[in-house]
């Protein structure tokens, strides 16, 4: 079986007044795009054996959108995904046991860009996918990788990408 990280963006958020930037809420565009891409990840079956979300209010509110359509994935909230590197998400998913086959990771740009392109062999993936990657990462966008290899052993260029999906694909609305 493959080895499976899905990269999900963070659901569009609101910036209202007076509030910090880890606080902030999901806009109600955001509310309506979360379960959207959740139900096309049960639908495809991307079972995720448990979800690192950064601890920003804006990703637990995301996660709890995505959760029902994935019952019985454990989430786990993690404070070093909030505006992280690449370099520092990646060894989140280092640490992972090494059982692990599938992980879905909630957090925020332009890390997620950064890490899901960076993983991804152009060789070996999906030529279109990997150009929208590269154009742009909305949010609730969920990039899907794939290897052969052990999680543990995930580095750049080691990774298929499977697919770049966004709201805009599923009927909704891609946003920044």
């Amino acid at each position: 079986m493959s080895h499976r990280l899905i990269l999900m963006r963070h659901a569009k958020s609101a910036w209202p007044e007076g509030v910090s930037d880890f606080d902030r809420p999901l806009a109600p565009r955001g509310e309506t795009a979360a379960p959207l891409m959740g139900r096309w990840l049960g639908e495809q079956d991307f079972r995720p054996e448990v979800a690192l979300v950064s601890s920003a209010v804006r990703t637990r509110a995301t996660w709890a959108q995505v959760a029902p359509s994935l019952v019985g994935t454990p989430a786990r909230f993690e404070a070093k995904i909030y505006n992280a590197r690449a370099s520092t998400l990646l060894e989140l998913v280092r640490a992972q046991p090494v059982s692990t086959k599938a992980i879905l990771m909630i957090g925020h740009n332009p890390g997620m860009q950064e890490l899901a392109h960076g993983l991804a062999d152009p060789e070996h993936s999906d030529t279109e996918a990997l150009r929208r990657l590269a154009r742009k990462y909305p949010t609730a966008g969920l990039a899907v990788l794939e290897s052969e290899s052990n999680l543990a052993e995930a580095d750049m260029r080691s990774m298929r990408l499977v697919t770049f999906i966004t709201p805009r694909f599923l009927g909704g609305v891609d946003e920044d």
